[in-house]
């Protein structure tokens, strides 16, 4: 099953990814793409890390090259947080010279759901604010909006959240 969730900042699609994945079959997997560049991003790593204390995640830290990760065991669920974070680190990964995140990323998430009973996506709704953002910036959003469909398209269900309620999208509620 893949399940995708999708919604603005601090939404609460991690919690409700998080609660979705506990409920799943085990073992239970926290992939973790985003990068600790700075302080901000460690403080919300560890924001992430507390949230989820306890209840029974294995993290793996992986920044690009999803498409290739191996997982120590198949079945279960893994929760991948998030696709945003994993699109930026592919397109840059070599920060000179962006590319196309596009098949690199979709190959990381097919890789996940052949290896996984469950797979729950988390991704954020970008660039629907129409702000003047720069041609790079406008790149990325647009990449990522087709990464979003095309997740969206094989999800069998996609959640929308709303100030932490989430609004089935598409397929049968939780």
């Amino acid at each position: 099953m893949l399940i995708l969730l999708t919604g603005g900042s601090a939404c609460g699609k991690s919690s409700y990814g998080e609660k979705l994945a506990v409920s799943g079959p085990k073992p239970l997997y926290y992939i973790a793409a985003m990068q600790p560049y700075d302080e901000e991003c460690l403080k919300k790593i560890a924001r992430h890390r507390d949230l989820r204390a306890g209840k029974g995640f294995e993290t793996v830290e992986r920044y690009t090259g999803v498409d290739t990760l191996e997982l120590p065991e198949t079945g279960g669920t893994a929760l991948l947080e998030c696709l945003c974070n994993l699109t930026a680190n592919e397109m840059y990964i070599h920060p000179d010279m962006p590319v196309d995140p596009v098949e690199k990323a979709l190959a990381g998430v097919k890789n996940l759901m052949r290896q996984t009973d469950t797979l729950i996506v988390i991704t954020n709704d970008v660039g629907s604010d129409n702000e003047d953002y720069s041609e790079e910036t406008r790149a990325y959003i647009r990449y990522l909006g087709r990464i979003n469909a095309r997740v969206a398209a094989m999800a069998d269900r996609v959640y929308e959240l709303v100030a932490g309620i989430p609004l089935c999208l598409k397929g049968d509620t939780a």
